[in-house]
């Protein structure tokens, strides 16, 4: 489990973006914690599937990066380089880049239970659709299931015979006569 942010940090703090190496923000988190930084690491809930099983499990929202709070009066960033799972410091030019704290605030008000929500998507299972844009433009079809990344499966008639195809949902608008 990732390190959460503590409330302590206060709304003046900048913050600093740190590439970590592949897969192991949890590793350079916790070396971090060591050296008394404060590192965050927003979640969010991804699907996985693998060998017909599917199971949710909790991954980066910007995978390979994490935020660490930086007081740049007294606190210096070179030690970070040398810090067991990071890879770099974002920077422009040689001067490390900083964020704001009311983009790490606005990116802890969206978490329930330590997870960054998703924006509801208006489209269910088993509701009708209208295809909307592309060389599919006025079909209509059936959402068979919601992918990752505002991406829907509709099953449509196409040649006379059941097409499943995946469409971003900004190409599909809801009909007034849906199933439910």
């Amino acid at each position: 489990m990732l390190q959460r942010l503590p409330e302590a940090v206060s709304s003046s703090t900048r913050w600093l973006v740190v590439n970590a190496q592949p897969q192991r923000e949890t590793v350079a988190i916790e070396h971090l914690g060591r050296q008394d930084f404060v590192a965050y690491c927003p979640l969010i809930r991804k699907r996985i599937t693998h060998a017909r099983r599917t199971m949710e499990t909790m991954r980066p929202l910007f995978p390979g990066y994490l935020f660490v709070a930086f007081d740049v009066a007294s606190q210096r960033w070179q030690p970070l380089l040398s810090t067991r799972g990071i890879r770099s410091i974002v920077k422009c030019g040689t001067e490390p880049s900083f964020i704001g704290a009311d983009f790490i605030r606005k990116l802890r008000e969206r978490e329930v239970d330590g997870v960054i929500g998703r924006p509801a998507i208006p489209f269910k299972v088993g509701q009708d659709v209208r295809v909307v844009d592309g060389a599919l433009d006025g079909l209509i079809g059936t959402i068979i299931e919601l992918g990752e990344r505002e991406r829907l499966v509709v099953l449509l008639n196409l040649l006379n015979r059941p097409v499943r195809v995946t469409l971003n949902a900004s190409k599909v608008c809801e009909l007034a006569s849906s199933r439910t």
